[in-house]
């Protein structure tokens, strides 16, 4: 594919508008809105890993699995 091809042109300049449009005054609320988001889910992600922790800690299981693992596949001797 060739650097001046018509797709690379049009790439381009999409990219320059949204970032354009994203820090236009109009644009603002949306960048916002998305850090919002952000720090939304980082926190959400923050406390089901400390309430994970605590659980762990106040039960005492040292053994306790992480439920964000993917599991292994059980053996069919194992489903027996």
């Amino acid at each position: 594919m060739e650097q001046g091809g018509p797709d690379n042109l049009v790439k381009t300049a999409v990219g320059v508008a949204g970032g354009a449009a994203l820090f236009s005054p109009m644009g603002m609320p949306i960048m916002h809105g998305l850090a919002g988001i952000a720090v939304a889910g980082l926190s959400i992600f923050a406390v089901g890993s400390l309430a994970f922790k605590a659980v762990g800690a106040i039960s005492g299981i040292s053994g306790m699995e992480n439920p964000l693992k993917p599991h292994k596949p059980l053996e069919r001797e194992e489903i027996h």
